[in-house]
């Protein structure tokens, strides 16, 4: 994952097996893009032109996509109906109310059954509000749209604002584009858990297919998919949308631990009861 200005896109990638039991068939791969999610300032709430219809947009990876500006109560402007709505509906379930409306800005909907490209997220210049566009072709297989929406929440409060110190001039943990990771942050713990004992691994903000698979290959037991090798974002988006989906795991195997780390926290232990609740019928549970 990364930074203001950035996209993270959710590919479909082969089954992954993680503690004998099989998990979504998802990997990620993030790629800077100069975009920028909301209004013309940062931060800055639209509201649509027209109260009936959407504004339309092209897109690379999904053609003509739908717009809707996010509003501070979690509702869409202009409301969304059909596959649309009920994605968004899903989503505000999994996250609640409170967190769709003070972290997303606008939610973008396109339809193309023929892309690889599952969902991204865009950063805006106000690190704390983003943009999801999401490929509705996704909806056709619930467990695979559940397990598309946490993964990309995860990017959302891993990189929130208070996770990292955008003015130091100084780093004791590890630095990305958007500051030193903070003592307390989630992936300064992540990476110290899990990535500190390699004697070389990719850039922490790799985007390179190729390496990311060389070093998985090296590496295969340690990650829960391939691309969660990419870099130490997509690992721990990947690992805790596994947390989410998988009922048990054995914390003595590498992705085990990695699933184990959350339970640390107990806001992500309540997260995800939150989420498997709200998925309950997508997930079958």
């Amino acid at each position: 994952m990364r930074r203001p200005l950035v996209i993270v896109s959710i590919v479909l990638a082969a089954p992954l097996v993680v503690t004998g039991a099989v998990a979504a068939g998802l990997g990620i791969a993030s790629t800077l893009y100069a975009a920028v999610a909301g209004g013309e300032e940062p931060g800055e709430r639209q509201t649509s032109d027209d109260g009936d219809a959407p504004a339309l947009e092209d897109d690379v990876d999904f053609g003509t996509v739908e717009v809707y500006d996010v509003l501070e109560d979690g509702t869409l402007s202009p409301a969304a109906s059909g596959t649309a709505g009920a994605v968004w509906a899903l989503f505000v379930e999994l996250v609640g109310e409170e967190a769709a409306g003070s972290s997303i800005l606008q939610f973008k909907a396109g339809d193309a059954p023929d892309s690889d490209t599952l969902a991204y997220v865009v950063q805006d210049r106000d690190p704390q509000y983003w943009t999801l566009v999401i490929n509705l072709a996704t909806a056709d297989d619930p467990e695979l749209l559940v397990a598309t929406l946490v993964h990309e929440y995860a990017h959302v409060f891993s990189y929130a604002p208070d996770e990292f110190d955008a003015k130091a001039v100084s780093c004791d943990t590890v630095e990305v584009v958007e500051g030193c990771a903070e003592p307390d942050s989630y992936l300064w713990a992540f990476y110290d858990a899990f990535w500190a004992g390699y004697d070389e691994h990719p850039d922490l903000e790799n985007v390179d297919a190729d390496i990311a698979y060389e070093f998985y290959l090296a590496n295969e037991e340690d990650f829960v998919s391939d691309y969660a090798a990419t870099n130490i974002g997509e690992d721990f988006a990947e690992s805790f949308m596994t947390f989410v989906l998988e009922d048990s795991w054995s914390p003595d195997t590498v992705t085990g631990a990695k699933l184990e780390f959350f339970t640390d926290y107990p806001e992500l232990v309540a997260l995800r009861e939150q989420m498997r609740e709200a998925a309950a019928d997508e997930l079958g549970l």
